[in-house]
């Protein structure tokens, strides 16, 4: 897929003709612009916002392991090998 598919084209989008006409008022076509500049903005804030809380997730979900794990008495160095930890990180839980 061309990055060209990826996006609306106002000056070829059959929608934005629809809405405006076929002759695209340069004010509307700004606003039209910064509509989407706003939105992809708006967008990536939220994803980015997953993407780190799935990162902390996975983090606190192995912390928990690893202390249950220290609770039972399994050797830190194999907490670290099963859980991804640093053996540093595991002492400290």
């Amino acid at each position: 897929m061309a990055l060209s598919d990826k996006y609306i084209n106002p000056l070829t989008d059959f929608g934005f003709k629809k809405l405006f006409g076929e002759e695209v008022n340069e004010k509307e076509r700004e606003l039209y612009e910064d509509s989407l500049k706003y939105y992809r903005d708006l967008k990536n804030v939220v994803d980015t916002a997953f993407e780190e809380g799935e990162v902390k997730g996975k983090i606190e979900s192995k912390t928990e392991i690893a202390k249950g794990m220290k609770a039972d008495g399994v050797p830190n160095e194999k907490i670290a090998q099963y859980t991804g930890l640093s053996t540093e990180e595991i002492e400290n839980l």
